[in-house]
């Protein structure tokens, strides 16, 4: 997989497609179809989780994916292991994101073994989901190709603020020679600006675009007062 995936990217908007467990919305198909209108849209690539969506998503949308595989909902889930970043990478994800934190993983390697044994594996590109400045740091120095601050206010290294984590996304944008991703509680296009004058690379947006659940609460919560 060359580099030129990321340069696809650059500047522009990546719509993270993902249902919750025991919502309408999680089936393949409905995913796929909230991809391709994403794309219509004017999202440059598409986020996915599970092995099925990223393989219909993969057929469907001529845009690059990034594809990440949860295992449980807490501590390392995100990709959490070498094996399950080698199925994503084979079920069509150009860029696979992996837990990118120095939190011990589940099948005992490090990051840079996790790096190692990929590269012998699949040319797809790999992207740490960070959550502070150190584990950016540690997982360039592991070797990934890109950086997303998905994990920020979800360890125990930051807090959990209302919108993106600004100071990560600008320090490790200022500092580390990969390409940096924002992504995490980006709820307004003007947010979204905001981390692109912070430095990032690109910018994924989720929730307030493909969960209907939540954003409904949000219209509803303002009008019930």
């Amino acid at each position: 997989m060359t580099l030129d995936v990321l340069q696809r990217l650059r500047g522009g908007l990546i719509t993270s497609c993902q249902a919750y467990p025991g919502e309408p919305m999680r089936h393949p198909e409905t995913m796929a179809q909230v991809a391709e209108s994403a794309v219509r849209g004017g999202a440059v690539g598409i986020r996915a989780q599970g092995i099925a969506d990223i393989s219909l998503i993969h057929e469907r949308v001529p845009v690059p994916q990034i594809g990440l595989w949860k295992v449980g909902s807490e501590g390392v889930f995100i990709t959490p292991t070498l094996a399950h970043a080698v199925v994503v990478a084979n079920a069509g994800a150009e860029i696979v994101a992996v837990d990118g934190t120095r939190r011990p993983r589940p099948d005992g390697l490090t990051l840079a073994d996790t790096v190692r044994g990929f590269r012998e594996q699949s040319d797809a590109l790999l992207m740490a989901d960070i959550g502070s400045v150190a584990d950016g740091l540690a997982a360039a120095e592991a070797g990934v190709d890109c950086l997303s601050t998905t994990l920020c206010g979800y360890t125990d290294e930051r807090p959990k603020a209302d919108g993106p984590d600004l100071e990560v996304l600008a320090e490790l944008a200022a500092t580390v020679d990969l390409p940096v991703f924002a992504e995490g509680r980006i709820h307004t296009p003007a947010q979204a600006a905001a981390c692109r004058d912070a430095g990032a690379y690109a910018v994924v947006v989720g929730t307030a675009i493909t969960h209907p659940a939540t954003i409904t609460g949000w219209f509803a919560a303002s009008i019930s007062r």
